[in-house]
């Protein structure tokens, strides 16, 4: 019986956490323009960095724990537009190569098992 109450409470939160997940990336509209995901990119790095160091403060003085000060995150510009595009391109290309790919790779195969069975 607690075997099934806590597969269903596992279940239930990580649910909630894949559903708040959603939620966040609709609500602030990252699949939008990719202007958004960057802007929202450049916010969370602005963000995560103090939030980090305060948690890091927090347990430290809960738990007495001396935890060694990081050094700074390195500065990285990633257009995302850029990559976006060069993914895009990539997909769509192995997409329009496939059913020739596909039967390039069957006449192969089939030529491998005549060769065999022989």
């Amino acid at each position: 019986m607690v075997a099934r109450v806590w597969s269903l409470m596992r279940f239930l939160i990580k649910g909630s956490v894949a559903g708040g997940a959603v939620y966040l990336v609709y609500d602030q509209e990252l699949l939008g323009p990719s202007d958004k995901s960057e802007a929202a990119l450049r916010k969370a790095g602005e963000v995560v960095p103090p939030a980090m160091y305060q948690l890091s403060q927090y347990v430290c003085d809960q738990t007495g724990l001396q935890i060694p000060k990081l050094p700074a995150p390195p500065k990285i510009h990633f257009p995302i537009r850029d990559s976006w595009n060069s993914g895009v391109i990539t997909v769509i290309s192995a997409l329009s190569v496939a059913p020739s790919k596909a039967c390039e790779y069957s006449k192969e195969g089939w030529e491998y098992v005549k060769a065999r069975t022989k």
